[in-house]
């Protein structure tokens, strides 16, 4: 038995359904993400395992409990908000401890607790300093310390890097990742950051719609999207309207615009589909020696890498392109792009809802 079950979880606000039949298992000691775009329904799911709001049908299970009927205050959870919501006329340690002496935990281990929390988050040394004195990734770091310090059986961190400039996100998310492993705690957090939800989970929940679109691993959830709504969400993607022709042992036949392609064995019937080809599979290669054939429109360098906007006759094809210390092709140039077969991913054509 997972340690947090969600079973068919629904939320309705009158005639608005927010999630619909919503059921996913987290692992106890893992990280999960819900992710999606802004209105799908995942900060109203963590409200929901909070207990700041009640589902409409279905229920909610940790480690063997049903939580329905109890209030937040009695579930026994640790919650970091977007905003930390630190007391400013409190100091680290005033704030870090404020959850304990709530419980009416005795002084001496108020003490032994906060000081072991402080450690944790790697803030011993702030301790006697006011939240208004410190920097937005020390404030966060003292919002973990005050959910983590009364132990919880649940973190629940909502866009808990929102707030922090480019730089610092990236820096947290290493920091967050090591905290929780530390912490060993079982972690629900909401993100509409595609790349904050691979970097930092061991499995992603991607919501639309309240619905749930795909639960799998970071690796698997990019490298084999089930639909065309989560191969465009996460990450970049080329995706293109094909045919299917055929499909057995030896591979898929596909027909894409004027190219006959190839692709991997997939249990889809032949006829209408989509296949979607991530930036960086694609190769730049002689005009004359790729799968097709296109100009160079526009060339972003962006540090680590560039991004290439490639007009072809199937329409617009982004590539990345790892940075070697060379410039990578100029705008106007014609090139050819070439991938392999097995980079392709087949998706069922979607309906688009009215």
């Amino acid at each position: 038995m997972a340690f947090l079950e969600l079973h068919g979880l629904t939320k309705r606000f009158g005639a608005f359904t927010a999630v619909e039949e919503l059921s996913f298992a987290v692992e106890r000691g893992s990280f999960v993400s819900l992710l999606g775009p802004s209105g799908c329904g995942k900060t109203t799911t963590l409200q929901m395992v909070a207990g700041f709001e009640a589902p409409t049908e279905g229920k909610i299970v940790l480690d063997g409990k049903n939580l329905a009927g109890i209030p937040a205050r009695e579930r026994g959870l640790g919650i970091v908000f977007q905003t930390y919501a630190l007391f400013a006329h409190m100091t680290v340690e005033e704030n870090v401890g404020f959850g304990l002496e709530m419980r009416k935990v005795s002084k001496a281990e108020r003490k032994r607790r906060i000081a072991a929390a402080l450690d944790l988050v790697h803030l011993s040394h702030l301790g006697d300093r006011y939240p208004r004195a410190m920097s937005g990734g020390q404030r966060q770091r003292v919002a973990l310390a005050r959910a983590l310090v009364i132990e919880p059986q649940l973190l629940l961190l909502d866009e808990p890097l929102s707030n922090l400039d480019a730089k610092l996100r990236e820096e947290m998310q290493l920091e967050l990742r090591r905290i929780q492993r530390e912490a060993g705690v079982t972690t629900l957090m909401v993100t509409h950051d595609q790349s904050e939800a691979l970097a930092l989970s061991d499995s992603i929940v991607v919501m639309d719609q309240g619905r749930l679109r795909q639960d799998a691993t970071p690796f698997d959830i990019y490298e084999t999207p089930q639909s065309s709504f989560v191969s465009r969400f996460l990450g970049k993607s080329n995706n293109l309207s094909a045919r299917l022709d055929s499909t057995g042992s030896e591979g898929s036949a596909l027909v894409c615009g004027s190219l006959r392609l190839h692709g991997p064995l997939v249990d889809l019937r032949p006829g209408p589909v989509e296949i979607a080809l991530r930036p960086e599979r694609i190769a730049l290669v002689d005009p004359e020696a790729g799968q097709l054939r296109g100009t160079v429109a526009e060339r972003v360098f962006m540090g680590n890498q560039w991004l290439l906007r490639i007009e072809t006759e199937l329409g617009d094809m982004l590539v990345m392109r790892y940075n070697t210390g060379r410039a990578e092709a100029e705008e106007g140039e014609v090139v050819g792009l070439d991938w392999k077969p097995e980079d392709i991913r087949i998706l069922p054509v979607e309906e688009t809802s009215a």
